[in-house]
C-alpha cells in the first residue's frame, strides 16, 4: 500500500520513464543495541585503580530487541541478515597469530589458527530488504565462479557460490548491486549497470569485490587491534578506525584481482557505515572510562547513510549524495578519476543506543523523499512493537522495517504519474520536458 498520497500527473508533462525509475532497490536497517556482559574477572596486579575498565567479558547473544537485551532464548539464525545466534557472525573468522612483544597485537597470518573476531561493546540488529532491477542475476565469470563439477559424488560442490583467493565471497548480489549486514558493518555498493553493454564489463562483480574486500579490510584492522591474550576482558583496545584506508585497499584489491588473465570492467559506488566506540569518562566513575558508540559513515555515489532516532523522531544524520552530473553518480572502478582518498565522505557520527543506522541505494531514496522514510521507518517499528505476530511473519523488527522501507519505495517506483526524488531532479536538470 501507498501510505503517502502524493500528487499524480495527468497533463502534458512527462514523468520520468520507468526504465529510468524502477531501479535496483535495497534498503539496510541495522538498530544499535548494547551488548551485555557478565560481572568482568578481578583486576589483575598488573591493573592500577585507575586502569581502563573492562569493555566485554563473553557476552551471551541475546534476543533481537530495539531495547537492551532480554534473558529470552537467543535468536535463530537469518539468512537475509547474515547474523547467528553466536557473538561472532557466521564465518567471520580469520587465521591468526600474536607476537611475544609486550604490546603483542594480532597479526594477519593465513596459515595460523583462526580466531574469532574480538567482540564490541555495542552491535547491530540488522535487516535488508532487497528488490533487482533485472530478475536474472548474471553469473560471475571464472575464476570468481566455479563451474560445475560433473560429479555425482562431489556432494560439496562449491558451484554457484562466488570465491575470490580462495575465499567465498561476503554480502549478497542484487542485479548489479552488493549489499552486506553485519553486527559492526553495513554496506550497500550500487554497480553502474550500463557496463554490461561493454565486453568485458560486469557491474555486479566489482560491486561485490569492493565489498568483499572492504569487509576483509575492516576486521583485519579489528583484529590487528585485539588483545593476543584470549583471556583478557578487554578484547579489543581502543583505536580510531581509518575509514578512507579500508575503502582504498579495496579499491586497490579490485583492481589486482580483476586484472591481468581475468580482466573485467565496472565501476561501482561505495556507501557503509561501520559501528565502533569510543572510551569517555564517566560522571559517577572518572576512573572507569565507559564506552559510547560512534558510526563511522563512509560514502561515495548517490547511495545514503541515514541514522534516525526514534527516541525523539529525529534525524541525527544525513549522508550527501555526489554527482559528476545529472545520473551519473561518482564511482570507484575502471576509468574512473574518482578516488577514495580524493573523493569519499567520511563522518563520525556519535550515537545512543536504540538509533537507526540505512544504508539507501538510489532506488529508495530517488522514490521516497527522506520524511518518507522516517515516516515509513517509524511506523513499521510501531507496527512490529504492536503486533506480535510480525514477529514471527519477518523473523525480526529490523527485518520487518527494512521489507516495508523497500515496499514503499516499489509502489512509487511502478506508478509512472507519481511525483518523486528523481523525477524533481531530473526536472530542475533540465532532463524532461514537454
Amino acid at each position: 500500500m501507498n501510505r503517502f498520497p502524493r500528487p499524480r500527473l495527468h497533463c502534458r508533462f512527462l514523468s520520468a520513464p520507468p526504465a529510468l525509475r524502477l531501479r535496483a532497490a535495497h534498503a539496510i536497517v541495522g538498530a544499535l543495541l548494547p551488548v551485555q556482559s557478565p560481572p568482568c574477572a578481578p583486576p589483575t596486579p598488573r591493573q592500577t585503580p585507575c586502569s581502563p575498565a573492562p569493555l566485554l567479558c563473553a557476552p551471551p547473544r541475546t534476543r533481537p530487541s530495539i531495547s537492551a537485551p532480554s534473558s529470552a532464548p537467543p535468536r535463530a539464525p537469518n539468512t537475509r541478515s547474515f547474523a547467528c545466534s553466536q557473538v561472532v557472525v557466521h564465518a567471520r573468522t580469520y587465521a591468526a597469530t600474536a607476537t611475544a612483544a609486550d604490546d603483542a597485537t594480532v597479526e594477519w597470518d593465513p596459515e595460523g589458527p583462526a580466531v574469532p573476531l574480538p567482540r564490541l561493546p555495542f552491535r547491530f540488529e540488522t535487516g535488508v530488504g532487497l528488490f533487482p532491477k533485472e530478475t536474472k542475476t548474471r553469473p560471475f565469470p571464472p575464476p570468481f565462479l566455479s563451474p560445475p563439477s560433473g560429479s555425482f559424488s562431489d556432494a560439496l560442490s562449491t558451484h554457484g557460490r562466488p570465491k575470490v583467493n580462495g575465499q567465498l565471497l561476503r554480502g549478497v548480489t542484487n542485479g548489479d548491486d552488493a549489499v552486506y549486514a553485519g553486527d559492526y558493518f553495513i554496506c550497500a555498493n550500487d554497480g553502474v549497470g550500463a557496463w554490461s553493454k561493454r565486453p568485458r564489463g560486469h557491474a555486479g562483480l566489482w560491486s561485490r569485490l569492493l565489498l568483499h574486500f572492504w569487509v576483509t579490510a575492516i576486521e583485519k584492522d579489528t583484529l590487528r587491534h585485539a588483545d593476543p591474550d584470549p583471556s583478557a576482558p578487554l578484547h579489543c583496545r581502543p583505536y580510531e578506525p581509518d575509514a578512507i584506508a579500508y575503502l582504498e585497499e579495496a579499491h586497490a584489491a579490485v583492481t589486482r584481482v580483476t586484472t591481468g588473465p581475468a580482466e573485467y570492467f565496472g565501476t561501482t559506488t561505495a556507501t557503509g557505515a561501520q559501528l565502533h566506540f569510543r572510551l569517555t569518562d564517566s560522571s559517577s566513575s572518572p576512573c572507569t572510562p565507559q564506552p559510547r558508540p560512534i558510526v563511522h559513515v563512509t560514502n561515495l555515489g548517490d547511495s545514503q547513510v541515514l541514522i534516525v532516532r526514534p527516541s525523539t523522531r529525529q534525524v541525527v544524520f544525513r549522508s550527501e549524495e555526489q554527482w559528476h552530473w545529472f545520473d551519473c553518480p561518482r564511482q570507484l572502478g575502471s576509468n574512473s578519476t574518482d578516488s577514495a582518498r580524493e573523493n569519499a565522505q567520511v563522518t563520525a557520527v556519535d550515537v545512543q543506543v536504540g538509533d537507526v543506522v540505512l544504508a539507501m541505494s538510489d532506488g529508495v531514496i530517488d522514490n521516497l523523499w527522506g520524511h518518507e522514510v522516517v515516516d515509513v521507518v517509524l511506523h513499521a517499528m510501531e507496527r512490529w512493537t504492536a503486533n506480535e505476530a510480525a514477529e514471527q511473519h519477518a523473523g525480526s523488527q529490523m527485518q520487518f522495517t527494512a521489507q516495508a522501507l523497500l515496499d514503499a519505495a516499489k509502489v512509487v517506483a511502478m506508478d509512472v504519474y507519481a511525483e518523486s526524488p528523481y523525477m524533481e531532479r531530473a526536472i530542475d536538470m533540465g532532463a524532461m520536458y514537454e
